[in-house]
Order: C-alpha cells, then sequence, then structure tokens
C-alpha cells in the first residue's frame, strides 16, 4: 500500500469571514461526537479561526487521510504509517481501550483453535481491528464489510463471525451471539498494555504554531465535554447507534477519558509498540515514526 499525496497536503487552508477555516473530520458515533461537542457548538472557540465537521466512517476517513484531505482527521492508529509523512498525532484525542476492545463473535461458542479457521467479517484492513486480528491470527481470512453490517450479516448466516467494533461491543448479546474473545482483554495480557484503537492526526503543512493552537482547542473541546458530560451525552445520543442514555453514558466513558486528553507514557508507548509489532510481522510495510504534536 503506498500513500496518495494530495495537492490539497500544501494548499493553503481558506480563509473564510475573516477566519482562518480547519477542517476537521471525525467518525458519526457517540464518543467522537461527544469529544468535539465542545468545537462543534462553539462552547470552545480559538480566536481568528473556524472549524468545519465533516463525519464519515473511520476507515473513510483513513483513506482520505492518505489523500491529505483534511487539517484535523481521526484515524485508526494503523493507518498512522501510510500517512506519518504529511500528519503528526495529535497530543489529545486518543481512543485507547484499557483491557477492553474489538471483539470477535459469532453465532456459536467456537474454541479460540476453531475460529482461527473462520473467515471473519471485519470493517476495513486498515482499522486497528484489523491489525491487532492479524497479530492474534496471522493466517486468518478475512471478509471487509462496513462496520455497522458486520452483525446482521454474522446473524443471517452471510459471515461466520464478526470482528466488531464502536457500540456493537455493548449490544451484540442482545442479538444471541457470543463473544469468542476481546482482543483488548489478549492484547492487554500479551504486553501489558492498553489498547490505542484511534485517535486524532493533525497536516504538518499547518506548521507548529497553528498545530499547537487547534491541539489546544481539541482539548479544551474534550476538557469541557467531561466537565458538562450531562449535555455533552445528551448531544452525542444523535449518534448513539441502537443505545440507550446508560449504555451510551458507558460506552462513552470506555473511550473518552482522562486518557483522551492525556495518553500519557504508557499510552504513547503502547502506540508505538503496537505498530511496531505490526511492522515485525510483515502486516505494516514500513516502520512507523510515531510523534506528538505539542
Amino acid at each position: 500500500m503506498t500513500l496518495i499525496a494530495s495537492t490539497s497536503e500544501h494548499s493553503p487552508t481558506p480563509i473564510t469571514e475573516g477566519k482562518r477555516e480547519i477542517t476537521v473530520a471525525h467518525s458519526p458515533d457517540s464518543d467522537d461526537a461527544f469529544m468535539f461537542y465542545g468545537l462543534a457548538t462553539n462552547k470552545v472557540r480559538v480566536p481568528g479561526l473556524r472549524f468545519t465537521h465533516t463525519l464519515s466512517d473511520i476507515e473513510t476517513l483513513n483513506r482520505k487521510a492518505m489523500e491529505g484531505v483534511y487539517d484535523v482527521t481521526a484515524i485508526s492508529f494503523h493507518a498512522y504509517p501510510y500517512i506519518q509523512d504529511h500528519y503528526s498525532l495529535l497530543a489529545t484525542g486518543g481512543s485507547v481501550g484499557d483491557g477492553y476492545g474489538p471483539m470477535i463473535v459469532a453465532p456459536r461458542a467456537y474454541s479460540i483453535s476453531d475460529i482461527k479457521r473462520k473467515r471473519i467479517a471485519v470493517p476495513g484492513v486498515l482499522t486497528t481491528a484489523y491489525l491487532v486480528l492479524k497479530l492474534f491470527a496471522p493466517g486468518i481470512e478475512t471478509d471487509v464489510v462496513p462496520f455497522d453490517e458486520i452483525i446482521p450479516q454474522v446473524l443471517d448466516g452471510r459471515q461466520e463471525a464478526g470482528l466488531i467494533i464502536h457500540e456493537g461491543q455493548l449490544t451484540y448479546d442482545k442479538s444471541g451471539l457470543h463473544r469468542i474473545v476481546d482482543l483488548g482483554k489478549w492484547w492487554q495480557k500479551v504486553t501489558g498494555l492498553p489498547l490505542p484503537l484511534g485517535g486524532n492526526a493533525i497536516r504538518r503543512s499547518l506548521g507548529p504554531e497553528l498545530m499547537s493552537s487547534v491541539g489546544n482547542a481539541l482539548r479544551e473541546s474534550i476538557q469541557y465535554a467531561l466537565d458538562h458530560r450531562e449535555e455533552a451525552l445528551a448531544y452525542a445520543m444523535q449518534f448513539a447507534r441502537d443505545l440507550d442514555s446508560q449504555l451510551a453514558d458507558k460506552f462513552v466513558g470506555m473511550y473518552v477519558n482522562e486518557r483522551t486528553l492525556d495518553y500519557g507514557p504508557e499510552g504513547r508507548e503502547a502506540v508505538r509498540r503496537l505498530l511496531d509489532m505490526g511492522h515485525k510481522a510483515g502486516i505494516i510495510p514500513q516502520a512507523s515514526r510515531v510523534d506528538f504534536a505539542a
């Protein structure tokens, strides 16, 4: 896989209404909505900057990042080595599973050895879920399916098993599916570290000063949501697929917390370890150079 350099990577960001526009892209999920609540509703503002938001599924955002489309974009950590020449990771905004993460589910309670012989529906080959699956079972066969169709396709027999992300981690059992393995637990057992799933990347061409301003704005947005949890959750509920308010609160709490404000040394080491293992296993062709914007 090669990086497709886009001309937009080198084009100036447009200036509108006397303000410089910063294009922001993230997934239409309750945790991302919660995280960006402050910025999306202008509760958090930065003098001279105007943030515009685009919502898309994470695999699409991974591909768009390879084209350099957005100034700030949510990405799977698996995608970072492919965009590292043009993007840096922001120090805030990470979704990290502390002993939990993507799950393999199936209609039957297969053993670990059995599941490794099944074809698994996955939400995209650039997702971190896919990377960890291939670390867990290098020879496993996969079939790419949109993330929100994985559970339905497993239920109707089109897929033998599925790798689920997002809110499906809290709702799969309502459909009668069995959790075969939680890859976040597996990862923690192997490494002793939390599992970094996704983060926010920022275009290097913005320059250090602007990158810092945008990074601080995102931190303020996350802090605002944590400090005003009830109103931020009410906003995020419109993006909470098949979750009631209690489950939405639980899901947001899993992936937007103190570690989202700052990865900390353990979180940063986990990102580096994940990508290094992926490279050594031959899943990621190039070595990663992980750096976090100040």
